[in-house]
């Protein structure tokens, strides 16, 4: 590290939070001045400053007005330089997670059954990109004993990046499907990118958990050390949907112990989260947690921040999943929830976004299948949708979630089964008061 670097890392040290929005600032912070495409965090140093930050990071040499201000020449480049140097300082395993679908579930499954027996770091939220990473790492302390790090991308070779500052020893990815598309360009795209973990933990020798069931994951895992989860009998650890009413219910038994059987009874709805439960099962044995550990950290999990949730209004009962979409994951929502046995369904659904070109086909795809599924409402939410949605009788849509809002208001819903599912950019969060 140059000598800026070491005074900011040095600040850090001595209980200094890192701050990146000046709106939050205050006593005890080190503030970041980092640029984004609408806005330049120069502008607000001083007003973090006058907030009480002990130092301010700028890479606008006009902004400096005395020793608090620390110039360097990127302010990007200079905390991904020191989380870089704090990573280094660690020799502990470390697992980078990333994928399509389930990333940010399975973090939070692996850091609750970890945290049984280690005092782990986990990403808060999903705070998983150039900026997210960085953050998280600076977080370690000295007494973690292991960090579960979730990698996200939307470009590729953004993992690579990413890879190399988390140093991660073992790597999961939960899936590969359609994402992203308006960066990656190309569902081979996607495929390249997510695999840079593989290649990270390839070359640096580390160990892989895959999903046996993945024909795709096995492929690009080849020659690669492993240890394997699924359904499939040549897994390592081996796993069945024993109930997926409304809640799921898993047995499992290592490939090594067959006939010695465990159940679990989550708080998970939908028989997609079948493989963020076995990751997290696959994951904790491997560490040596206890079973009755695992299955207690399992069964306690609860989702929250609009992730597979089911909310039972005073009028409805909701399953909310909008904190993200993409065609892959809509699809899986639909088919869970036509499966459920409910009555009186009605589904929400929002614009997924980033699809590019693709982006028409895709909500037409989706379209199609929930009328195909004869839900007893389609609501549609977003201009996408719309587009694909003004020639179909049998579906209700609007531009926008105000809109929506609006028709509640005027029609409430009733002793209704609704799931609600959208890109967090819809915010389709704020029709729940209205339901």
């Amino acid at each position: 590290m140059n000598n800026s670097e070491q005074i900011i890392y040095n600040t850090i040290l001595q209980g200094n939070s890192i701050c990146t929005d000046s709106r939050e600032a205050g006593k005890n912070n080190v503030f970041f001045a980092l640029k984004g495409d609408n806005f330049d965090g120069n502008n607000f140093a001083q007003e973090a400053v006058n907030k009480g930050c002990e130092l301010a990071v700028i890479d606008n040499p006009k902004v400096k007005i005395d020793n608090r201000y620390i110039l360097v020449t990127d302010v990007l480049n200079t905390l991904q330089n020191i989380a870089l140097h704090h990573r280094n300082k660690f020799n502990i395993p470390v697992i980078g997670i990333t994928g399509t679908n389930g990333k940010t579930t399975t973090k939070e499954l692996i850091h609750t059954v970890l945290s049984k027996k280690y005092n782990t770091c986990a990403t808060k939220g999903n705070l998983n990109n150039h900026i997210g990473v960085p953050l998280t790492l600076l977080s370690l302390k000295n007494d973690n004993e292991i960090a579960v790090i979730e990698l996200g991308a939307n470009h590729v070779g953004e993992i690579k990046h990413l890879s190399g500052l988390a140093k991660p020893t073992y790597g999961l990815i939960t899936n590969i499907g359609k994402a992203h598309l308006e960066g990656f360009g190309s569902i081979e795209n996607i495929t390249k990118a997510k695999s840079e973990l593989y290649d990270y933990i390839k070359e640096n020798k580390g160990k892989l958990f895959v999903t046996h069931d993945n024909e795709k994951l096995m492929n690009l895992s080849e020659n690669i050390p492993k240890i394997t989860y699924g359904k499939s009998h040549n897994a390592d650890y081996i796993g069945k949907i024993a109930k997926n009413d409304n809640f799921l219910k898993i047995i499992y038994s290592e490939k090594k112990h067959i006939h010695q059987k465990y159940e679990i009874n989550t708080n998970l709805i939908g028989s997609y989260n079948f493989e963020n439960v076995m990751a997290a099962i696959c994951i904790g044995t491997f560490f040596e947690v206890n079973k009755n550990h695992i299955k207690e950290a399992i069964e306690t999990y609860n989702p929250t921040n609009n992730r597979s949730q089911f909310i039972k209004t005073k009028n409805n009962t909701i399953l909310m999943d909008a904190y993200n979409a993409n065609p892959s994951s809509m699809k899986l929502a639909l088919e869970h929830f036509h499966s459920m046995n409910l009555t009186n369904k009605t589904v929400i659904l929002g614009d997924m976004l980033e699809l590019g070109e693709d982006e028409d086909k895709e909500h037409s795809k989706i379209l199609d299948l929930a009328l195909k599924q004869k839900f007893n409402n389609i609501i549609l939410v977003g201009e996408k949708f719309c587009n694909v949605a003004n020639k179909e009788k049998n579906v209700t849509f609007f531009t926008n979630a105000p809109e929506l809002i609006n028709w509640l208001i005027k029609n409430p819903q009733s002793n209704k089964s609704i799931l609600i599912k959208g890109s967090r950019g819809i915010k389709l969060e704020a029709i729940l008061d209205y339901l």
